[in-house]
Order: C-alpha cells, then structure tokens, then sequence
C-alpha cells in the first residue's frame, strides 16, 4: 500500500530533508504543488484534503490557516511549526516520551512535531518528574547552543551571506535575553514543570547539530539523590529506544568533550550525565541533530507510526548520512 503525503512548505529547511528522507521510498508517494500554484489557495486546499498524510513545514500562523483548509476526516496531519505544540485536540510527536506514547500517535490524525530544544529538555526532565526525583517546582535553567540553520532561512543567510541584510560576523551569539523563547511553553508543559524554565539558547557559527544542558544541585533537592539515581532512570525509561540511548554516567573522570555535530544526518538523541561528587552536583546534557531528531527525522518517526510503516523507515540508511 502506498501513502500519499503532502509537504506544505517544502521549500523550507525542514521540508526539504523530509521530502529527501521520503523521496526514495517506495511506500510513499509524494505530492507536490507547481511554484504557480503553492500560493493558489483552493489549489492548496485541494493537495491538503486529498492526501492520506499532510505535514506542515510553515510559520505558526500559516500552519492554523492550512489546519482550517482541511475538512476531510481521513486526512492525518503532522504540523512542524510551534502553533498545534500545547494545543487541545494534539498529540505531542515525541514517541519516546512515555511508554506507549508511539501507540498515541499512531492513533492520533493530529500530532504536534517538537521544537528541537524542546525534544532534548522534555526527554531530560519528564521521567524525573514522573519519578519523583525531581519535584515539578524546582527552578529550571537550560543552556543550549545550535547551528544557526535551526534559525531558517534568514539567520542561514546572515551567517552565510556576507551581502544579506543582517550579516552575522561573530562566532557565537547568545540570544532570546527576553527569556520568551518559543519553544518554553511546550518544554513546561511536557516536562511537567510548575513553572516556566530559564531558558538562554545560543547559535554558533557552524551550521547544524545541537547540545542542549540542565545543570543539577542535588545536595539542594529532597532525598539528596545522587547523580548515580539521575542516570538510572534515563538509562531505564529509554531501554531498548532505537532512537533515544542513554550514555554512560561520567562521574569527574578525565575531561569529556561533547562534539554538537556528531549525530548530524541522524534521528538520533544522545543522553548524558555527567557528575561531581565531591560538590554534589550533576549535569544533563543532549546531543542531536536540530534538523535531525529535532525536526525532519522526527516527523518522518511520527509519520511511520500513523501510517502503521516501520518506525525506523528511511531514518536508518537515510540519504542525509
């Protein structure tokens, strides 16, 4: 059986590498629209109601329109924009999350594909929650740094463009000081956080792969866990994950150094803790790629579960290797 699939905003970064990790399957068949017709609104219509499984690679505003064009009942949406993240009515598109999450989405005709910082918190945070290790209202801070293609195409041609608008001629930038990023709403409320994170992301000068960091005080925590505790139930509830593996736990030893570009032109997603015993504190840390696990890989893992394909389909010898 083949599955029609339609890329609204193929164009884009992320619609690009799924329409590359789809384009070569024989149980897929994609459909497209001319570059006459991509701004035909009926014409559009049409493509997203008569497709089997629409992915939306659109800015926020753009996907609720494109969502409102679709009144055929059979049609299974997955919405790469933050728009549908903690909205009623959505499924959350991160399979691993809990057990039996992939199970929710392979029902589900409306999933929310994750923000690429928000995929590395959420599997860091939430089965710490849920264990009781971590208490829901604990204050939250989460440094990350990404390649500047997680920024699209504008901040892609700052850093790359020396003749565009805002070109970027420094190494590293640190940004969204106003503490309001994006992707903080769907962080809190599937982490399981009482209240919002302190979240300052930064781009560096290299164009993909992401580590996203939560520091720990665990001698301050109830129950004074250990880093030991910490490990353990990550390494537990992703056993057996093809997707998501847990590292093993680093207690001091050496100095370890994370490579943000090692998992590029996967759909992988790398735990680590690393620990210092002697002052009783530990850090989490997440390897992916941001256009890998952190979005086009991601849709296509979510897209194999609707469609009752392989979830490893076209993410294991993928052509972005």
């Amino acid at each position: 059986m083949t599955t029609s699939v339609f890329i609204d905003g193929a164009e884009g970064t992320t619609g690009l590498q799924i329409r590359t990790r789809l384009e070569q399957r024989e149980d897929v068949a994609l459909l497209t629209l001319g570059d006459a017709d991509r701004k035909d609104a009926a014409k559009r219509s049409a493509m997203l109601n008569a497709c089997d499984v629409a992915i939306l690679c659109l800015p926020d505003d753009a996907a609720r329109k494109a969502v409102a064009m679709i009144n055929n009942p059979d049609v299974c949406v997955i919405d790469a924009s933050t728009a549908h993240r903690t909205a009623e009515g959505w499924d959350y598109g991160f399979p691993e999350m809990d057990p039996g999450h992939g199970a929710i989405i392979a029902a589900s005709k409306r999933v929310a594909n994750t923000g690429c910082y928000a995929v590395a918190s959420v599997a860091m945070l939430r089965p710490l929650i849920a264990d009781g290790l971590l208490p829901a209202e604990w204050p939250i801070t989460i440094n990350a740094v990404s390649g500047y293609s997680g920024g699209g195409k504008k901040m892609i041609a700052s850093f790359e463009d020396p003749s565009a608008p805002d070109p970027i001629d420094t190494p590293f930038r640190v940004y969204e000081l106003g503490l309001a990023h994006k992707h903080v709403p769907e962080i809190q409320t599937w982490s399981g956080l009482a209240y919002a994170p302190i979240f300052v992301p930064s781009v560096g000068r290299y164009r993909e792969g992401m580590i996203v960091q939560i520091p720990l005080q665990l001698a301050a925590m109830g129950g004074a866990p250990s880093a030991d505790n910490v490990h353990d139930i990550l390494a537990s509830h992703y056993e057996g994950r093809q997707f998501v593996t847990v590292a093993d736990l680093v207690k001091g030893e050496g100095n370890p150094v994370l490579d943000p570009e090692a998992l590029n032109g996967t759909n992988e997603l790398r735990l680590h803790v690393f620990a210092n015993k002697a002052a009783d504190q530990a850090v989490i840390v997440g390897v992916l790629d941001n256009l890998g696990k952190g979005a086009s890989g991601q849709a296509v893992q979510c897209m194999n579960l609707m469609i009752g394909a392989p979830e490893e389909s076209g993410l294991i010898d993928s052509v972005l290797l």
